[in-house]
């Protein structure tokens, strides 16, 4: 999946990505790397809200599952059930969340309870850059269900 057909999708069915202006920077199987400015996720102190750097750093997690998960055709539905996100610095431009592959271990036991029960829990992390600092990280489990759960 390329960036432009990543950003496609998170406009189409992830309608709050087109509010927040988030584009596509990266898109591969080691690391998703999203990007959005100031202007529409600005709060009142005229730094990111940090309602929308949390959903941006959900969104670059979950978009690193969806690929991988995309790429071994393995069709689900991907949800977030938890997170915590820490923020380290204000921001208050234009900022990028970066989401690397989870490890090779970790990725191959999600697949593999999965593929055995239709539903697999993985832990994936991302971190908020700004100006060549990063600003904050996102830790979540999410939850990939099969096509027999709803």
């Amino acid at each position: 999946m390329s960036p432009n057909d990543l950003q496609a999708y998170l406009h189409q069915h992830i309608p709050l990505s087109i509010a927040m202006a988030v584009s596509v920077v990266e898109a591969s199987l080691e690391r998703v790397v999203l990007s959005a400015p100031l202007a529409p996720n600005i709060n009142h102190r005229e730094t990111v809200f940090g309602g929308s750097a949390s959903a941006v750093a959900i969104l670059a997690a979950w978009s690193m599952l969806h690929m991988k998960l995309s790429a071994q055709n393995l069709g689900s539905r991907l949800v977030i059930q938890r997170n915590t996100m820490e923020y380290a610095l204000p921001i208050d431009g234009t900022f990028t969340a970066v989401a690397e592959a989870p490890t090779e271990q970790a990725w191959r036991a999600f697949v593999r309870v999965f593929e055995r029960k239709g539903l697999g829990r993985i832990e994936q992390a991302s971190v908020l850059m700004y100006q060549g600092q990063p600003a904050g990280r996102l830790t979540g489990e999410f939850v990939a269900f099969g096509q027999g759960y709803r």
